[in-house]
């Protein structure tokens, strides 16, 4: 449980980070966001998912 709230704090530390840097440059990603399918985005959702459960497979390990 531990190492899924440090995850979840590096995420939000990072989103953070991007927001404070780059607003205008989010803003306009955000907005090119509705051009994406959702079936694009479901299956680079999950292909993000899966990555990262293999990353923390290999890890724990």
């Amino acid at each position: 449980m531990r190492e899924l709230i440090i995850a979840f704090g590096l995420f939000l530390f990072i989103e953070g980070v991007l927001y404070a840097l780059f607003p205008s440059k989010m803003k306009n990603m955000l907005k090119k966001l509705d051009l994406v399918a959702d079936r694009q985005l479901r299956i680079g959702g999950l292909i993000f998912a899966i990555i990262g459960f293999a990353i923390i497979r290999y890890l724990k390990v």
